[in-house]
């Protein structure tokens, strides 16, 4: 069977897959089109498999809200270039969507959600690694809803770095302002009663060993091992920090000036925590050259 360019604009139309991709699917299939659609599934999973050991640590953290309900999710891509393509962007729109509608608990559990074409989201990423030629995943996302009094804002800086951050009292551009701070100074957590136990004997048995080094006194040393904890709380808890906008106050002081209080916040920066692989494109090069060399 003669397989024409409309035929092929079609298939391409509908899956989103290339279009020579898309004629050799044609071409297999004897130019039925549903069979075509079915083959580039079957290779669109195979390639998938390939790439799923890829590392991706690009992408986009996005934030969608509709009335009283937030999403944030960080979804990614091996590359910025791939992060921008329109193919990408509409699966963040269908990811945070469908997050808000069918409301799922885990990044697995999103998986499964079907789209309103009867598609899996997992099928949508599958189609969208064959047309992009990347490894892409939801890693994770959060829900936030709010009711009465309290407050969420959110803020995004670039596609990078997203925050969620639920208040009581206070008016939107504290809020506004507060989301702004977690983006920028990152703290661990709220308030000193929220730090690990662990996290603080760790800390503390680094700055004991530091401190001993100073040949000093006990007591000093005692004294100094306290001052360097209350420092590092300080500088990992949302209420010790100073505040970005007015640095002569802290955060929790602001608070307090505005009878408001944070309940809950969460940060996501685009990639953190993933091991990413270190390029050295000059090694790269000496290495070819040397295997040219050998054969």
């Amino acid at each position: 069977m003669t397989i024409n360019a409309s035929m092929v604009k079609e298939l391409r139309d509908r899956s989103g897959a290339g279009m020579m991709e898309c004629k050799r699917a044609l071409v297999e299939t004897d130019g039925n089109i549903e069979k075509a659609m079915d083959h580039l599934r079957k290779t669109g999973a195979a390639k998938a498999a390939k790439k799923a050991g890829r590392i991706a640590a690009e992408g986009k953290i996005i934030v969608v809200s509709d009335k009283d309900l937030t999403v944030m999710a960080e979804v990614n891509s091996e590359t910025d270039f791939v992060a921008k393509d329109s193919n990408f962007l509409k699966f963040c729109e269908l990811v945070a969507k469908t997050i808000m509608e069918q409301a799922p608990d885990s990044a697995e559990s999103l998986q499964a959600c079907s789209c309103s074409d009867g598609k899996t989201i997992e099928d949508k990423r599958l189609e969208l690694i064959s047309v992009v030629g990347e490894n892409i995943g939801v890693r994770r996302f959060v829900t936030e809803q709010t009711a009465g009094s309290v407050v969420l804002d959110s803020y995004l800086h670039g596609d990078r770095i997203g925050v969620l951050v639920t208040m009581e009292g206070g008016e939107a551009e504290l809020s506004r302002g507060i989301a702004m701070h977690i983006a920028a100074s990152s703290p661990v957590c709220i308030d000193d009663d929220q730090i690990p136990t662990a996290v603080i004997e760790s800390e503390m048995a680094i700055f004991q060993a530091q401190a001993e080094e100073s040949g000093k006194p006990q007591n000093i040393i005692e004294k100094m091992v306290e001052g360097r904890i209350r420092k590092y709380k300080a500088e990992i808890t949302l209420m010790g920090q100073p505040y970005v906008r007015s640095p002569d106050q802290t955060v929790g002081e602001l608070l307090a000036s505005k009878s408001a209080r944070v309940r809950k916040f969460t940060r996501y920066e685009l990639g953190e925590g993933i091991e990413k692989k270190e390029e050295n494109f000059a090694e790269e090069v000496m290495a070819q050259a040397k295997a040219a060399g050998e054969t």
